[in-house]
């Protein structure tokens, strides 16, 4: 038998030969994080590398921060796959199971509202949290809510000239919004009275709507559309760019995934980077941080992506002036 002495040197040599990272993943309390997604499954958000890319880059940039997947760090994920009659269930669901911080896009922010005043919410796009009352200020907020705003109607301005560059004119410009997404109908509204343009509101409230509102479109003549309603359609985009196609009718969106699954345009903050920045708030959340302490920030990479084949079946020339300024032009 070793006597006591012997035991405590090879104990200390024992743990001078471990790494101290190690030595720290044992003492510290697993953390556990809600996830929640609007378009994807809960399957598409399971594991160290899941198939979501943006809960992969969430995941991703807390492993930089030293927040690693079922080591010291839990992920509680859970998809609303499209259907927004899910979302206040998902989201008790997930208050109910107490995380240490929850991250969350635009449309399940209201419900995280109404479930909790308590557990950190990091906002990985919101497009407006102060018109939202998630907070009074973005430079302190005033409750639980911190992350990243998009102030989406600040861009919608822009969206319409470079839509009006793509298809010349002074026609109907049809534009799809939900309740969630009403900042943005009310600034291209704006935008369109201060440029002389007309617009045709063309407001969804389910998406089995979606079919109905094209034949309005093209009813009125629109010249084409713009898209928002992310809560509504983003898990369909791409049965909303098939009927924009076989519409004939030219469409603009404020998400790139669009332009990705067969859409012509999309002027949007970048997704993928604001949830690997959503991190850095829940790392510092996790470290004793509380949500007034993390300034609200808004995108800092905004992208133009344009889809040639789309153009082209459409019969759509895109201007060498839009060609030039794309970050990405997808063939």
């Amino acid at each position: 038998m070793l006597d006591r002495r012997a035991l405590l040197g090879l104990l200390a040599g024992t743990a001078a030969g471990r790494p101290r990272s190690v030595l720290a993943q044992g003492l510290e309390k697993v953390r556990r994080v809600g996830v929640l997604v609007v378009g994807g499954s809960t399957a598409d958000m399971v594991g160290p590398k899941p198939a979501n890319p943006y809960v992969a880059a969430l995941i991703e940039g807390l492993s930089e921060s030293g927040w690693y997947y079922e080591q010291n760090l839990k992920i509680l994920p859970r998809g609303g796959e499209g259907h927004v009659e899910r979302y206040p269930a998902l989201v008790a669901e997930l208050v109910s199971m107490n995380p240490d911080a929850i991250v969350a896009p635009g449309p399940m922010l209201i419900h995280l509202k109404q479930a909790t005043s308590s557990i950190p919410i990091v906002m990985s796009a919101a497009d407006d949290p102060i018109r939202d009352r998630f907070t009074e200020s973005l430079a302190r907020p005033t409750a639980n809510f911190t992350g990243l705003s998009w102030q989406s109607a600040e861009i919608v301005g822009k969206r319409m000239e470079l839509f009006r560059e793509l298809v010349p004119g002074n026609g109907l410009i049809g534009v799809i919004w939900d309740e969630e997404s009403k900042s943005s109908w009310l600034a291209a509204e704006a935008a369109a009275k201060a440029r002389g343009w007309l617009l045709l509101s063309l407001e969804i409230n389910r998406a089995e709507e979606l079919e109905t509102i094209f034949k309005t479109a093209i009813q009125s003549h629109a010249d084409g559309i713009l898209v928002y309603a992310a809560g509504l359609l983003f898990a369909r985009r791409a049965h909303v760019a098939k009927l924009a196609a076989e519409s004939r009718l030219p469409a603009m969106y404020h998400l790139k995934p669009y332009v990705e699954d067969g859409g012509l345009i999309a002027y949007s903050a970048d997704l993928v980077d604001g949830w690997r920045r959503a991190a850095s708030y829940v790392d510092k959340l996790l470290r004793g941080a509380k949500p007034a302490d993390l300034p609200i920030q808004q995108p800092t990479k905004i992208e133009l992506v344009v889809n040639l084949k789309a153009a082209k079946d459409l019969g759509l020339n895109v201007p060498q002036s839009i060609l030039l300024r794309a970050n990405e032009i997808i063939q």
